[in-house]
C-alpha cells in the first residue's frame, strides 16, 4: 500500500499511490520521477510546489514531516520584520559575547566587539545561513516558542521550533521537534512573499535576502533555467544527510512567482546530504506545474 501524493489544479485533485502499481506512461508523472529519484537517493524526499499565477499546486510527501534545519531563518527573519519599526531595523544595535557565537557564524564572528543591527541579522541569517545571526533572531521573538507561535499567526499549525542553533540540526526521522511538512512551509511562504502577511517594505526586504542568498547555488537554483530568478533559503542537517530548500520562483521578469520547498533526508543515519537530489526535484516540480517541457 503506497502513500498519496496530490496534485491540484484548481477545484481537481489527483492522488496517485506512492509504491502502488505504477500506471500507463508512469514514468512521465512526478510521482513515478520523485519515487525513482528516492530509490536511488536512498532516502525521503518531501516536495510541495505553488504556482501563484494559476493556483495549481503539486506535492510529493508533502504532508510527512522534515527537519526544518536553517530554513527556519527566513521565518525567523520575517517575525522580526512583522514585530519591528524601520527605525528599530535599522538603528537597533544587537551584542553577544564571544561564548555565544555558534559554529559556521562568518558574519557574527566577526563582530563579538561592536555587534550588529537587527537589519544586517536578518540578512547574515538568509544569505550566510548565519547560525549565531539565527540565535539572535530568536531572542528578539522570544525563542524557538516565539518563533512556534509565529507560524501560528501565519494559519500553519504544524510547523515548530523546539531548540536552538545548533542543536536543532541534531534530529531523526521520528522526532516531531524542529519540523515542518513541505505543504506547510510552501504556504508560509507564500503568505509571507507574495501575500499580505507582511507590508510590502518589509516583504520588499524580505524577498531582497532571499534573492542574495549565497548557499543555494547547487540546490533549487541548480535545477531551473539560468535565466529564471530565484530567492531561497537552505537548509543542512547533522543527521540523516537532511538537505533542505525553499524558494520564491520567478520565470520570468515580473512573472506571478512560484513557491517551491523541498526537504530530503537519508535513510541512514550517518548519510550524507546531496544537492544533486534537490535540484533534479526542483525540475520535476517545475515540469508538474507545466512550466518546463
Amino acid at each position: 500500500m503506497g502513500h498519496p501524493v496530490t496534485v491540484k489544479a484548481a477545484a481537481m485533485t489527483v492522488f496517485v499511490l506512492v509504491g502502488a502499481a505504477p500506471p500507463a506512461a508512469a514514468e512521465a508523472t512526478p510521482a513515478a520521477a520523485l519515487r525513482a529519484l528516492e530509490t536511488s537517493f536512498k532516502g525521503r524526499i518531501g516536495a510541495y510546489a505553488i504556482d501563484t499565477a494559476t493556483g495549481k499546486t503539486i506535492g510529493y510527501r508533502a504532508g510527512e514531516r522534515f527537519a526544518l534545519a536553517s530554513t527556519f531563518k527566513a521565518v525567523a527573519a520575517a517575525a522580526v520584520l512583522a514585530r519591528t519599526t524601520d527605525r528599530e531595523l535599522t538603528k537597533k544595535v544587537v551584542h553577544w559575547t564571544a561564548d555565544e557565537v555558534k559554529p559556521y557564524s562568518p558574519e557574527t564572528g566577526k563582530h563579538v566587539k561592536d555587534g550588529m543591527t537587527l537589519a544586517e541579522l536578518c540578512r547574515a541569517a538568509i544569505i550566510y545561513s548565519d547560525n549565531t545571526a539565527g540565535n539572535m533572531l530568536l531572542k528578539r521573538i522570544g525563542g524557538p516558542e516565539g518563533l512556534t507561535r509565529y507560524f501560528r499567526t501565519l494559519k500553519d499549525p504544524i510547523s515548530r521550533l523546539d531548540r536552538w542553533e545548533t542543536e536543532l540540526n541534531e534530529w531523526s526521522p521520528k522526532e516531531r521537534r524542529d519540523t515542518t511538512t513541505p505543504a506547510s512551509i510552501a504556504r508560509d511562504l507564500r503568505a509571507l512573499t507574495a501575500g499580505d502577511a507582511l507590508g510590502a517594505k518589509d516583504r520588499s526586504r524580505l524577498l531582497g535576502w532571499l534573492r542574495d542568498n549565497t548557499t543555494g547555488d547547487a540546490r533549487i537554483r541548480a535545477g531551473l533555467p539560468k535565466t529564471w530568478i530565484v530567492g531561497d533559503k537552505t537548509g543542512t542537517g547533522g543527521t540523516y544527510g537532511t538537505a533542505n530548500d525553499i524558494a520564491v520562483v520567478w520565470p520570468a521578469k515580473g512573472a506571478a512567482p512560484i513557491i517551491m520547498a523541498i526537504y530530503t533526508n537519508r535513510l541512514a543515519a550517518d548519510g550524507s546530504g546531496d544537492d544533486k537530489v534537490v535540484a533534479k526535484t526542483a525540475t520535476v516540480l517545475a515540469r508538474g506545474l507545466g512550466r518546463l517541457p
